[in-house]
């Protein structure tokens, strides 16, 4: 039995005798005592037809815990393949900000005829989410929560709590209204519930007066930050008069802040966000995402050939600096990257806002220079081992390109280090995604600057003498 569990083959064998009903009875009773998760790992392992008929032949509060759970990889599509009953059955069961992920990435006609069908319950809940903007606060929170009026003692609550637990997604705190006006008053955790006077006034468990609350419109990284700011297991969502019309959970929030950083990455590497798993999202679908920043690089790398052909005549007369424009292109786009991504990331954290720029600039100056010194003594060191070794000839001037070499490492690298660190204020200041400023963008963008700023040094440097 234990083996039928462990083993993917019995999803597929349980799909190829869909007429055997023991088979299928079987592995729901198998599946029902596997945790959850494995559940879910299991069931992504198969296509969805798969799925479906586990789905199917689960007991409906299983199956619910299944549906429910983040690491899904296309609940949407696993709902729009169960029969249309099964479907509404599993999500009257499902809290609201699920079904209402699920019903943002499914299709029509599925979709449409899903939503005339729902039970008015349900329907009115999923209409409370779907109504707010995706990554907002109203888009992630749940309409299930247990709150009690400012009257009531705590073992009335406790009573309360027992007889609707079932019918709720979690129960971190019980939220405490005013009797007459439902405007939340106070948030009870439910250890202290636990913990209190059962005659007492519900409010008396309270550990704070002003509970911590958010908009519905809030962006999702800043009730991250409230959640890991008071350490909260949940937040409840308000409205202008203070009722409480949902909660967003901690569970919610990582798994919005997993999306959120998955995006950032996607675009630190030069390309839009992926919609779907990368072994979900179609070919062409894949290119489209990808082309398109590859086109903006491409061209702006252009002018990486304009600016050496405007310097055309140096690079005849000494053919040597060509050696190092490799060495000079790529040390002042490595310091961009560096000085972006740590920008990037503090502008997400709020360790650092848009008025800051200026001591970050104060900042970033001086750590360039250092940094560009250090490779500029770095490159000096390599030219002189290589001619005194006799490696490499370069000719009679050699100390003059030494001096060139390390100079010009010190201006690039400390324009790298300015421009990828101003880049995220500018994109945040016009309204952009600050990750936007993606890695390849800040490289494109010094190898341009680096070209000119390397041949301006030659110029000054080794005039007299190669040019």
């Amino acid at each position: 039995m234990e083996d039928l569990v462990k083993t993917p083959a019995p999803v597929v064998d349980a799909k190829n005798s869909a007429h055997d009903g023991s088979q299928d009875d079987v592995l729901a009773a198998c599946l029902a005592m596997e945790h959850v998760a494995d559940v879910v790992e299991l069931l992504n392992e198969h296509d969805l037809e798969d799925q479906a008929h586990v789905l199917v032949h689960l007991p409906d509060e299983r199956a619910i815990e299944v549906l429910d759970q983040p690491g899904l990889d296309d609940p949407a599509g696993l709902i729009e393949a169960l029969p249309a009953e099964r479907a509404l059955t599993l999500m009257a069961g499902m809290s609201a900000d699920r079904v209402a992920e699920v019903f943002r990435y499914m299709n029509d006609p599925p979709r449409g005829d899903l939503l005339r069908r729902l039970d008015p319950e349900t329907r009115a809940a999923l209409d409370r989410v779907l109504a707010y903007p995706e990554n907002t606060a109203g888009s992630l929170m749940t309409t299930e929560f247990v709150s009690v009026p400012a009257s009531w003692t705590v073992e009335q609550t406790l009573d309360h709590i027992r007889r609707v637990e079932r019918t709720r997604e979690t129960i971190y705190a019980i939220y405490v209204l005013d009797p007459k006006t439902r405007s939340l008053v106070k948030a009870v955790a439910l250890r202290r519930l636990i913990t209190a006077d059962p005659k007492a006034l519900v409010t008396t468990a309270a550990r704070y007066d002003k509970p911590v609350t958010v908009s519905p419109l809030a962006d999702r990284e800043d009730v991250a930050r409230l959640i890991s700011k008071y350490d909260l297991l949940a937040v409840p969502v308000v409205d202008e008069s203070r009722h409480v019309i949902g909660i967003v959970t901690v569970d919610d929030v990582i798994d919005a802040i997993v999306a959120e950083n998955t995006e950032d990455v996607q675009k630190f590497g030069g390309m839009e966000a992926l919609d779907e798993p990368y072994d979900q999202i179609g070919f062409f679908q894949m290119i489209k995402k990808r082309a398109g920043w590859l086109c903006v690089l491409f061209l702006s790398e252009m002018l990486t050939a304009s600016a050496m052909q405007y310097f055309e005549t140096e690079l005849e007369k000494a053919i040597v600096l060509t050696l190092f424009i490799p060495l000079i292109m790529s040390s002042g786009g490595n310091s961009g990257s560096q000085a972006t991504s740590l920008l990037i990331r503090a502008l997400a954290l709020r360790e650092v806002k848009l008025g800051d720029w200026w001591r970050v600039a104060m900042r970033e100056f001086p750590t360039g220079m250092v940094l560009g010194a250090i490779l500029g003594v770095v490159g000096v060191i390599r030219i002189v081992i290589w001619q005194k070794a006799g490696l490499y000839d370069y000719g009679e001037h050699w100390i003059l390109i030494a001096a060139t070499i390390g100079a010009a490492l010190t201006a690039i690298v400390t324009f790298g280090s300015l421009a990828g660190s101003m880049l995220p204020f500018i994109l945040k200041r016009v309204g952009f995604d600050p990750a936007s400023a993606s890695a390849p963008f800040v490289a494109t963008l010094v190898d341009v600057t680096g070209l000119i700023i390397y041949f301006s040094v030659a110029l000054i440097i080794l005039r007299g003498t190669l040019l």
